[in-house]
């Protein structure tokens, strides 16, 4: 299956919207996932420029079957931020209709921020898997920074979303976050069996753009805290 898998990452403002100001600034990381030998493919958290990165997809010799969302916050599906409006899954629909597999959790959260229709959105509970081709994804429900926030393990690759960074994790003070949250998703992570490659939401941490979770975990400050008092005494806010 390692052969038929179809795998990149893509930097925002480097490999796709690279005049976009604030795709530069945020240095969001776009992931395509699909099976070399069918042809499908997804796309983790399509933000910033819809044309640019189903072109790269077509360019590959892919075609879209559906999109993941790692969550709802605009810089990963579109929508309203900070003043600016950002491109998202509403414009790759627009032009390539395909499912958008989101947490039940966070379905609501994605349908407002971005304008998508319900009927545009599957809903997933954890451990369920989408499979592209014959290359399965398990998605893994890890809230804390949103309630309905997920990563994706696929051959031994962890897509963590804004969940876990190489260098911290994200967030807890965002509407719907929770920092005991956080501490449970994180450890879960951290116990996944044959130590997977972490691929972050965000390029934090130059110029490691993936790390194996053992390193991850040995240089992490947020897994200093060995037990979940004292990670909410450091990180509960």
């Amino acid at each position: 299956m390692a052969d038929r898998l179809y795998f990149r990452q893509l930097l925002s403002g480097r490999d796709f919207a690279v005049d976009d100001p604030i795709a530069r600034q945020m240095v969001n990381f776009c992931y395509f996932i699909g099976d070399r030998e069918t042809g499908e493919a997804v796309i983790v958290d399509p933000a910033y420029a819809a044309d640019d990165l189903l072109g790269l997809l077509e360019a590959d010799g892919m075609r879209l079957v559906g999109m993941l969302a790692t969550h709802h916050h605009p810089d990963h599906v579109g929508g309203s931020m900070m003043g600016f409006s950002l491109a998202g899954i509403q414009d790759v629909l627009a032009k390539a209709p395909a499912p958008v597999h989101v947490h039940r959790n966070e379905a609501e959260f994605v349908r407002r921020v971005t304008g998508v229709s319900e009927t545009d959105l599957v809903s997933h509970d954890h451990d369920d898997t989408v499979d592209v081709g014959a290359i399965p994804i398990r998605l893994l429900h890890t809230p804390g920074h949103t309630p309905g926030s997920q990563c994706f393990l696929v051959d031994n690759r962890l897509v963590a979303g804004d969940t876990l960074f190489l260098d911290g994790c994200g967030r807890t003070d965002f509407p719907g976050g929770s920092p005991a949250e956080m501490y449970d998703s994180l450890q879960r992570l951290a116990a996944l069996p044959d130590d997977p490659v972490v691929y972050p939401g965000h390029f934090y941490s130059p110029p490691r753009a993936s790390a194996p979770m053992a390193d991850v975990r040995e240089s992490n400050m947020v897994y200093r805290p060995r037990t979940r008092e004292q990670w909410l005494l450091y990180f509960g806010g």
